[in-house]
């Protein structure tokens, strides 16, 4: 149906108005509790709820549907490395929101500089990424190995940045060097929908479902660095079966 007076167009204007008023408090209000909850939180795992928290709430005022299906960790594994394709500011949220699960970011570096969000990411034991620095990156990966193999799970987006028109990108390298040098399973996790809800480069926020399908666990354990291009393309074909298997053929190819 035609929408000549633009009346669609201007509830949609509202709608992302009224949603980044209420992002901008309830940023500052969870950063700074994630903050105070750190101290009581010496592994992260309280900070991480609140993490939670703050997606649900952006979901909620969004009036944003997260269906997810597909594998859940078993809990006979003791860390996971999730990676999940990127198409939207909003899978952070989403992802936050319907995972049941602990993990831990593996971010840029400049989401760290953020006044309170940076600080709250630090305190949940997130990892800061400088892709500008090769060095500084790959220490970084080393210590998220450390970590990875101490139990702590990491969500990673292997494309590096979002899709502009939600197709899959080519992955970077860091994630699957990581995932080797850990050698724990990964977990592909394929996401439908936050692109039409919000675009790379857009800022109308559009109220859609959201489809997350969380795939079989593929061992890392007989690859090496030598050899982690084809761990990156088992991934890759992984997500596309998933994408289509999800969505008819659709989804994120």
């Amino acid at each position: 149906m035609k929408d000549p007076l633009g009346i669609g167009k201007l509830l949609t204007i509202c709608h992302t108005i009224i949603i980044i008023i209420w992002i901008v408090p309830a940023t500052a209000f969870m950063g700074t509790l994630a903050i105070l909850v750190s101290f009581f939180s010496k592994n992260g795992d309280g900070v991480h709820h609140v993490a939670r928290l703050w997606g649900k709430s952006i979901l909620w005022i969004s009036g944003i549907r997260v269906i997810t299906s597909g594998l859940k960790a078993d809990g006979e594994q003791r860390s996971y490395i999730f990676m999940s394709n990127h198409q939207s500011n909003f899978d952070i949220p989403v992802l936050l929101s319907a995972l049941p699960v602990q993990f831990r970011w593996l971010a840029k570096a400049e989401l760290f500089k953020i006044p309170i969000f940076g600080r709250s990411m630090r305190s949940a034991g997130y990892i800061s990424i400088d892709r500008s620095n090769r060095k500084s990156a790959f220490r970084s990966l080393a210590q998220a190995a450390v970590m990875i193999r101490n139990g702590t799970s990491v969500m990673i987006f292997p494309e590096g940045t979002r899709s502009s028109d939600g197709h899959l990108l080519p992955f970077k390298k860091g994630g699957f060097v990581l995932a080797v040098d850990a050698g724990v399973p990964i977990i592909p996790i394929v996401i439908s929908g936050t692109h039409e809800i919000m675009p790379k480069g857009r800022m109308v926020i559009a109220r859609r479902p959201v489809h997350i399908e969380v795939g079989a666990p593929i061992p890392t354990s007989d690859y090496t660095r030598k050899t982690k291009d084809a761990l990156m393309e088992h991934v890759r074909t992984a997500m596309l079966a998933t994408s289509s298997a999800a969505r008819g053929g659709g989804g994120c190819d």
